[in-house]
């Protein structure tokens, strides 16, 4: 071991190779180019978005320079600025107007790019089989569903459920040791904008649960007053993950109300005396 003085190009290049000699090495699938497009749509989306939420908060404070407060919402702010922009007896000046109307007019700008994004992922969704078997699980939407097929590609490289959802890591971490179980936060490893997505979407599910009367959703209902929601949104995000690699890696259809069947262990053999 030369620890970090013995680290260099040449030793590198050897770990790797001595790493990808390893039988249990596992490699990642390259991308298609029809992968790669259809997440350079996502990739521009979450940039619009966060151009979008600076452009809003850059309005908002410039406002707020003027002495003119709105309600913390963009919604409120897009209803609001019109009026504020037309409005002779505020102490905008005119130079503040024209700004304001155009960072406005990036607003409008922002929000067509970002529904254009949408329709080529809803697109996407509707025309790729996989992609559109896994919008029918609750919490999971055309942009998670897009992004999860055009990431993972064939879910067939896991063996498990568990394997993937270990891969997106929202499993928790361990740190067992001497036959006592100790689990801690979830790994966070993987890719984020997927594990961020599945996220979301299970917290807007564990929400309206009790809206619905499906096994998954009185499950939630029961884990949210047990444990709290914010772990039953994990625990939902983990669930969803499991569930997906069973219906797009074994070809089984969703069904919300499905009852598992634990499989049966091969049968004790009791020896008996011989009389």
């Amino acid at each position: 071991m030369q620890g970090r003085q013995g680290k260099n190009d040449a030793n590198d290049a050897a770990a790797v190779c001595e790493a990808a000699s390893r039988p249990s090495m596992r490699f990642v699938p390259v991308k298609s180019a029809v992968q790669q497009g259809q997440l350079a749509v996502h990739r521009l989306r979450e940039g619009y978005k966060e151009e979008r939420t600076a452009c809003i908060n850059r309005i908002r404070g410039l406002l707020t320079e003027f002495g003119v407060a709105i309600a913390q919402s963009p919604e409120a702010l897009r209803r609001a600025l019109p009026e504020v922009l037309e409005d002779a007896s505020n102490e905008l000046p005119s130079l503040a107007r024209m700004a304001l109307q155009r960072a406005q007019l990036q607003w409008v700008e922002l929000d067509c790019h970002l529904a254009w994004c949408d329709e080529r992922i809803l697109a996407h969704v509707r025309s790729d089989e996989q992609a559109k078997a896994a919008t029918q699980l609750c919490g999971i939407g055309p942009v998670t569903a897009s992004a999860l097929v055009a990431t993972v590609g064939d879910f067939k490289q896991f063996k498990t459920g568990a394997q993937f959802g270990a891969w997106l890591g929202v499993v928790p971490s361990q740190n067992s040791s001497g036959g006592k179980t100790s689990l801690g936060g979830i790994t966070k490893r993987g890719d984020e904008y997927l594990r961020t997505l599945l996220i979301q979407g299970a917290k807007s599910a564990v929400m309206t649960a009790h809206k619905r009367r499906d096994r998954i959703s009185q499950w939630l209902v029961q884990l949210v007053a047990r444990v709290g929601w914010q772990k039953a949104v994990v625990a939902l995000a983990n669930k969803n993950a499991r569930i997906l690699w069973a219906v797009l890696a074994k070809g089984r259809r969703f069904d919300a109300n499905h009852i598992p069947v634990k499989p049966e262990g091969p049968a004790m053999v009791v020896p008996t005396m011989a009389g």
